[in-house]
């Protein structure tokens, strides 16, 4: 493990990363389509990602089990149901697509590899320590969980 693995809470580095593609884009203002395009498909993909995220805490909020993701040895419960039976992160693909959201928004290209970077982050530094987490605590109940739904989508 790395000093970087599970430090920054995942929101914290959605923000993060939403200031570098807003940085990049004064940096180097390329803009691919028109923005009356744009601002519909930020929304969309901003709504969607909130209604990702919301279900994703909700549902173990209903578990009674931990929201924190710098803290996953405190989890009391796998679970296994709801949105969690399509992907094992809905909160961090919720981040993902409210990323994505405001990189339509901005319009720009290179906006691209900011969220590449954000991907490349949350799954070596977040969800890999998480997984390991959760298989000491879960052992075959949650490898079976993760042979049968995938990590995104």
């Amino acid at each position: 493990m790395t000093t970087l693995t599970l430090k920054i809470p995942p929101l914290l580095l959605v923000l993060i990363f939403a200031t570098l593609m807003w940085l990049c884009q004064l940096a180097l203002p390329l803009t691919l389509y028109d923005r009356n395009i744009a601002q519909p498909l930020m929304v969309l993909f901003v709504l969607i990602g909130g209604t990702i995220i919301l279900t994703g805490a909700f549902a173990f909020k209903q578990a009674q089990t931990t929201v924190n993701p710098t803290k996953p040895e405190t989890t009391t419960a796998l679970v296994t149901n709801g949105i969690y039976q399509y992907t094992r992160n809905p909160m961090y693909l919720g981040m993902l697509c409210c990323l994505l959201g405001w990189g339509f928004y901005l319009a720009n290209p290179m906006t691209i590899l900011l969220i590449l970077g954000f991907i490349f982050y949350i799954n070596h530094f977040q969800i890999k320590p998480e997984e390991q987490m959760l298989t000491q605590l879960f052992h075959q109940e949650f490898i079976d969980y993760c042979a049968s739904v995938r990590r995104w989508l």
